[in-house]
């Protein structure tokens, strides 16, 4: 089996990879553009591997074969059934072990020429995160710094829209950053899927030309952000963005209007804000859900939650802020693509007169 090993860096010269983990391995991450070809069912690699641990070896290893074997005949017959003579797949799952290894066997003996990617998914984790460890270095970034409600998320696209470089960490990890920014309905995707969403990402920028992001913590969510990228984007240029307070209340209202489809879960996450404050002070913002007075919380929010929390960490990580270019939003107006123009504008003279 030793010649049909390949390395990662050498997956480029195959026609196709071919995931054959289960689904729920797949689902947590997976290398970009492979298809899942599971040749064994989440349940039946539980029951293979409860077997292994509780009978024997053997017997685990006897009934794994049965239903690996099924479920490769199954593939055959409809996955792969038109597969050319000369196709050229690369076969991973866990570790490079013996699902991919049985998988790239029988099809070296069908007539295709599959390789087996040595060390498996894990191969490709570890590539991933030592990629992570320098990728996001290569790059100049813009960081847009403001408070929670002044329309950042918002702006980042009308930049995108407006020609610049952009990288939208919250698209990527399927939250909008603050306590109560999940997405309505959309799961996160894992740490290890993320990471790999991060690389893609960040591979199809050019280092050449500024990328503008969004300031964000550590933690976006339930996911984490690379020191790497944290530490470099942290120490680089600024635009802080500025919106009146009655911007902010509306944006707010209009972004964050799904949670009050469901009050009992809004007050949920409300509750968890105890500790950051008093009991009293969380109870009567719940008590502003059930009596649907929305903008009298979404202002609560703002002056005794957000404003505070920005004014801790901004100036705490953002070293170039004093120097930033300040920018006064108007994030629920028609034109934030000219308002994304004008900041581009405004920055390319003020690189000028550096020079």
């Amino acid at each position: 089996m030793k010649n049909l090993l390949v390395r990662l860096d050498q997956a480029a010269d195959f026609d196709e990879i071919i995931d054959v983990r289960t689904p729920l391995e797949f689902a947590e991450d997976h290398i970009p553009g492979a298809l899942n070809a599971p040749v064994l069912s989440n349940e039946e690699r539980v029951l293979v591997g409860t077997t292994y641990k509780q009978v024997s070896p053997f017997e685990g290893t006897r009934i794994g074969a049965a239903l690996v074997a099924r479920n490769i005949a199954h593939h055959l017959e409809t996955t792969f059934a038109d597969r050319p003579r000369n196709w050229r797949p690369l076969i991973y799952c866990w570790r490079g072990g013996k699902r991919s290894g049985s998988v790239t066997t029988l099809f070296n003996m069908i007539g295709w020429q599959a390789r087996q990617l040595e060390g498996g998914y894990k191969s490709y984790r570890h590539t991933t995160l030592e990629t992570l460890g320098s990728l996001p270095k290569q790059f100049d970034y813009i960081a847009l710094v403001g408070p929670t409600g002044s329309g950042k998320t918002r702006l980042l696209a009308a930049l995108s829209e407006a020609g610049a470089q952009t990288l939208d960490l919250e698209a990527l990890a399927s939250h909008r950053g603050s306590l109560l920014g999940a997405w309505a309905g959309v799961p996160q995707p894992s740490q290890k899927r993320f990471d790999t969403l991060l690389v893609c990402a960040l591979r199809a920028l050019d280092p050449a030309r500024p990328v503008f992001v969004e300031a964000e913590s550590r933690r976006i969510g339930s996911v984490s952000l690379p020191l790497s990228l944290l530490e470099t984007f942290h120490r680089g240029a600024c635009v802080e963005v500025q919106s009146s307070r009655e911007d902010r209340a509306a944006f707010l209202l209009h972004d964050y209007a799904h949670l009050f489809d469901d009050p009992a879960s809004l007050k949920g996450q409300l509750e968890r804000m105890i500790g950051l404050h008093s009991r009293e002070r969380v109870t009567g913002w719940q008590r502003l859900v059930d009596e649907n007075r929305r903008s009298e919380l979404a202002n609560e929010l703002i002056e005794r939650h957000y404003d505070p929390a920005y004014a801790r960490s901004s100036h705490q990580h953002f070293v170039q802020l004093p120097h930033a270019l300040q920018l006064h939003f108007r994030p629920n107006d028609a034109d934030v693509v000219d308002q994304a123009k004008t900041l581009l504008a405004r920055l390319d003279k003020r690189a000028l007169a550096v020079i």
